[in-house]
């Protein structure tokens, strides 16, 4: 390379380590058994739901980000319990984020930061996301995350049922696209100031046919032609004001209507919805099941954030000072909590779901 173009390529590149490709990844750890057909079930009833072939309510529940694995095994493994206790009117789904979003700076996630201390060792993060993805699938958990980077979903996806877009990337062309080709069920978020036109307009891009470059199982860049996605929806997570109540749902139904689209309404109780008081998920909870029972048919599911242990805490520069079961990111309910309200929950709608 000439030292003329060496002066604008690569100009702030210090270095780069090559990953494993995805299909060497797949290799080493197997999507297989228990864990393939805890996917499969996962893929078939949450899209019955979203066609309206199942009653049930989905729920999305889970850290707000996993920075430890053993504490998401044992949030699995007390969720696998409740999940089959409330399995004739609820869908349970773990929230298994890896990647965090970010308006200027912080920890990024497992996948980027797996070690929680600036090493950036995402072959590290990728390798232990998927062993963890594979350990509650086999718990018979399905599983939902966040779709922020681009190209990780190459090496994760096969084992995801639900996908969110961030309310940072549900106006992203480029996310859009990606949701067109993922194989599970897919939730847009509203923007952070309340937009739900934006979502609205995202899941017709992502209906539709699309192209985007990726990579291949093999690793080599390709471009990647869609059918597009039929079992995309809007999540409602809140802006300026909340957007839970009936009259914001009424407007998104109306809207939903006007562009030819199926009236799926997913409710994120966190976020903008509480407010950003983990403790106000409650309330945002009560208010969607009093809304089911008077007769609401749009909401296909709920969000809550929820942990081991209640609220949060910053990362410290020790890291043998992190609290267990108490989230980095943002704060979320507790186990006890998380299990009460669900039960509740299911209790208060289970007269009130259709027969589909």
């Amino acid at each position: 390379m000439s030292k003329r173009i060496k002066e604008v390529s690569n100009l702030h590149i210090i270095g780069y380590e090559e990953l494993p490709t995805p299909g060497d990844l797949k290799d080493a750890l197997k999507l297989k058994g228990t864990a393939l057909d805890t996917v499969l079930a996962g893929h078939q009833n949450l899209k019955n739901i979203l066609d309206r072939k199942d009653k049930r309510i989905a729920v999305v529940v889970g850290p707000c980000s996993i920075h430890n694995t053993d504490e998401a095994i044992e949030y699995a493994q007390h969720l696998k319990v409740l999940a089959d206790e409330l399995s004739e009117n609820l869908l349970l789904l773990m929230r298994v984020y890896f990647e965090k979003p970010r308006t200027s700076i912080g920890w990024e996630g497992l996948i980027y930061d797996p070690h929680l201390d600036g090493s950036h060792r995402i072959d590290h993060g990728l390798r232990s996301g998927r062993q963890l993805m594979l350990k509650i699938a086999e718990i018979g958990l399905p599983i939902a995350v966040e779709a922020l980077d681009l190209i990780s979903p190459q090496y994760l996806q096969d084992l995801v049922t639900w996908t969110a877009i961030g309310a940072r990337t549900t106006e992203s062309p480029t996310h859009r696209k990606l949701a067109s080709g993922i194989s599970s069920a897919v939730g847009f978020k509203n923007s952070v100031d309340g937009n739900v036109l934006v979502a609205i307009n995202a899941i017709r891009s992502a209906s539709a046919s699309n192209s985007f470059i990726s990579v291949t199982e093999e690793g080599k860049v390709a471009v990647f032609r869609t059918a597009g996605n039929p079992h995309c929806h809007v999540i409602l997570r809140g802006g300026m004001s909340p957007n839970y109540d009936k009259k914001s749902i009424t407007n998104c139904e109306a809207e939903l209507r006007k562009a030819s689209l199926p009236e799926n309404i997913m409710i994120d109780c966190s976020h903008g919805n509480s407010q950003k008081d983990f403790q106000k998920q409650a309330l945002v909870l009560q208010s969607v099941a009093d809304q089911i029972v008077k007769g609401n048919r749009s909401i296909i599911g709920v969000m809550l954030e929820s942990n081991l242990v209640e609220g949060n805490q910053p990362i410290p520069e020790d890291l043998d000072e992190i609290r267990y079961g108490v989230s980095v990111t943002d704060a979320c309910i507790g186990w006890e909590a998380t299990e009460a309200l669900l039960k509740e929950f299911s209790k208060t709608i289970a007269g009130a779901l259709p027969c589909r």
